[in-house]
């Protein structure tokens, strides 16, 4: 049996280790996300599009009626992919972005590692991205950031390598650029800033070419950053409030989160941390871990900035505080370089490493089967779309939505506008916790025509919850229910058909 297990293994190797595998890795990466293009936009797609089509910047506001706590970069690309084709082609987007970080993670790989190396971590990454325990349909910032922090971790090492200040600065601006995708993923930068410090108190280098590549990696990181507040000039938009919509917002943000006493946090970390484990990357990390002194004998400054770059990451995911699974994208670059470091190894922690990275393949081939029949047997649920689109069929020219809960992709399937800033539940709880801006929308001129209770009124425990229902029940009457029995209210005196969701 052991040879039978040990032959397999070795048929295993000669496939993955073949010439074609890095290419076809990315191939893979980019055609099993293109299912997504027949799935509805998620709420975070729904909301970056409509933030985009509104998008009107004045001095208090980075995007103006709507608020997302977002740099304009994400919104500016979720604007041109929208343009171009629709609110559905940012998922080619995605798709291209997931082909990209493959090819990406091969060159670090084969910068750190060895060629084997970098088939092996082409097909972990390409893994990773396609697994649907994590998210194979969505599009995020942290999808859009992730070929671009890696071709900061491969220019830091090419500017070592090379001792050039253009590569260091190259991979200074890749890395400030991710930020701009999702504003926590700083791995990029933590890599390239040890990477340096190690080589330098090891002695790779020395005192002036350290000062020679600092120098340029800072000045690349600065250029997104002076762009940054170019833009906000050119658009009229005060610094401080970009600053707030960018990185204040999420301190406030977190003591809300802190302070709410909610269960629903704690439920999504153990279903992110099952995810993980599922997925393989507790696996590849936690090798990457337990070998690390082993490895820091024989790269002590690699071994350093990837250590940089798990921690890093790890933190950015901690903090971020509502833990949803794609979260664990932002770790797919420290992933991909524990991955780099033992999967060359012929020894047992090689072996063992390239079996985790099968495993964490057929992890993702299970996942993705399933996926596939649970859609194909008709399953999957659009609670949120259906009920926009039944929305959409019984409304008039002229009318407007609100729905309390922030969900976005009920918005845009509804195509009606809202009046109300806050198309998320967080920056709702945090922007207006006691629902006072909401309730003088609901009293005065410019009420919504409809009004969805996606969210049970006292569902985060806000003191305006009451005082809300009150509003809502002294100028709308039910109207009908959509999916999922949410209710759906409309302005008294008017007269619109009733609702048939395709629930």
């Amino acid at each position: 049996m052991l040879d039978r297990w040990q032959s397999l293994a070795h048929r295993v190797e000669g496939v993955v280790e073949s010439r074609w595998t890095v290419a076809v890795a990315a191939a893979l990466a980019f055609l099993l996300r293109l299912p997504g293009l027949t799935r509805p936009v998620r709420a975070d797609e729904a909301g970056f599009t409509l933030v985009a089509r509104g998008w009107d910047p004045r001095p208090d506001s980075v995007y103006g009626d709507l608020f997302v706590d977002r740099h304009p970069l994400l919104v500016a690309v979720f604007g041109l992919s929208d343009r171009i084709g629709g609110e559905h082609a940012i998922r080619v987007v995605g798709a291209l972005a997931c082909a990209l970080t493959v090819l990406g993670a091969a060159a670090v790989a084969r910068r750190v590692s060895s060629e084997r190396a970098a088939k092996w971590t082409a097909v972990a990454v390409a893994a990773l991205l396609t697994n649907t325990v994590i998210d194979a349909v969505a599009v995020k910032g942290e999808i859009l950031a992730l070929p671009l922090l890696f071709g900061s971790i491969l220019c830091a090492l090419d500017g070592l390598a090379r001792r050039s200040p253009a590569r260091a600065a190259l991979a200074g601006l890749l890395a400030t650029t991710a930020l701009g995708m999702k504003q926590n993923l700083a791995g990029g930068l933590a890599f390239g800033a040890v990477l340096l410090v190690a080589a330098l108190l090891t002695r790779r280098i020395d005192g002036r070419t350290f000062s020679r590549l600092a120098a340029a990696a800072v000045a690349g990181a600065a250029v997104p950053v002076l762009a940054t507040v170019a833009w906000a000039a050119a658009a009229g938009v005060d610094l401080e409030t970009v600053w707030y919509a960018v990185y204040g917002f999420r301190l406030d943000a977190n003591t809300v989160l802190a302070e709410s006493g909610s269960a629903a946090p704690a439920s999504r970390a153990v279903t992110l941390a099952f995810a993980a484990l599922a997925a393989g990357m507790v696996a590849v990390v936690g090798g990457f871990l337990v070998n690390i002194r082993r490895e820091w004998r024989a790269d002590p400054v690699v071994t350093a900035a990837t250590l940089a770059i798990v921690l890093a990451d790890g933190l950015a995911l901690v903090l971020g505080g509502s833990y949803w699974r794609d979260y664990l994208f932002g770790l797919v670059p420290a992933t991909a370089l524990c991955a780099a470091l033992l999967a060359r190894r012929r020894t047992g922690r090689g072996r063992t490493m390239r079996l985790v990275i099968g495993l964490s393949a057929a992890s993702s081939v299970v996942c993705l089967l399933g996926w596939v029949g649970w859609n194909a047997l008709d399953f999957q649920e659009f609670p949120e779309d259906d009920t926009g689109a039944a929305i959409a069929a019984a409304a008039e020219p002229g009318d407007t939505l609100v729905v309390f809960g922030g969900r976005a992709d009920l918005q845009l399937s509804s195509g009606l506008p809202t009046p109300y800033t806050h198309l998320w539940s967080l920056p709702m709880r945090t922007l207006d916790p006691d629902y006072a801006e909401l309730r003088t929308l609901l009293e005065g001129p410019d009420a919504p025509t409809w009004f969805v209770e996606w969210v049970p009124w006292g569902a985060w425990g806000a003191p305006g919850a009451e005082e809300l229902y009150d509003a809502v029940r002294a100028r709308y009457e039910l109207h009908d229910t959509g999916c999922w029995d949410r209710p759906v209210y409309l302005l008294r005196g008017l007269d619109r058909p009733p609702l048939e969701p395709d629930c």
